[in-house]
């Protein structure tokens, strides 16, 4: 098993110290869905809701999120934010708003948590916003679909690889 680096010695939680890092280009996108009933989703089409327009709030609430990281995840640090680009739309067929985000950095560390706090609290903010009308709203499928740069290497979200299912390509 790889060692976890936000430990110590002694197996205590620990800040990693990325002082001797060099900068380079990192990016991470990162997904949110929210099921919405009837009534909801109607009202937000429709930009019915009493406290105002749902999709651009909840877009500020996860640019504003993704700045924020360092202060609401205790072991995250504080990096340079390049970019940050919040997505929702409305998908009619499930009844879901679905929210994509997208970050940049040129910084000494990576920036999926970044990412993955801008879905998820404009996805909180989706709920906050319309709870008023019907509480029965479900947040779900927040992952992160892929992330650039650092140590680690590449990442794109598998479902397949997820399952256990190992897609193993042909030899021909």
């Amino acid at each position: 098993m790889k060692k976890l680096t936000h430990t110590d010695e002694n197996g205590k939680a620990n800040m990693v110290d990325v002082s001797s890092k060099d900068k380079q280009i990192r990016s991470a996108h990162a997904f949110a869905e929210v099921l919405l009933p009837v009534k909801v989703f109607r009202a937000i089409k429709k930009n019915l809701v009493a406290k105002g327009d749902v999709l651009t709030v909840a877009k500020i609430a996860g640019i504003q999120a993704a700045k924020k990281t360092f202060e609401l995840i205790p072991l995250c640090h504080n990096i340079f934010i390049s970019k940050v680009d919040v997505f929702l739309s409305l998908n009619s067929k499930n009844r879901t708003v679905e929210i994509k985000a997208s970050v940049l950095t040129t910084d000494v560390t990576g920036i999926e948590m970044e990412a993955l706090t801008a879905v998820s609290v404009a996805a909180l903010t989706v709920y906050d916003m319309c709870k008023a009308i019907d509480k029965g709203i479900i947040i779900s499928g927040i992952k992160l679909l892929s992330k650039t740069g650092g140590k680690s290497g590449d990442y794109f979200f598998s479902e397949a690889k997820l399952l256990g299912k190992e897609i193993k390509k042909k030899n021909s």
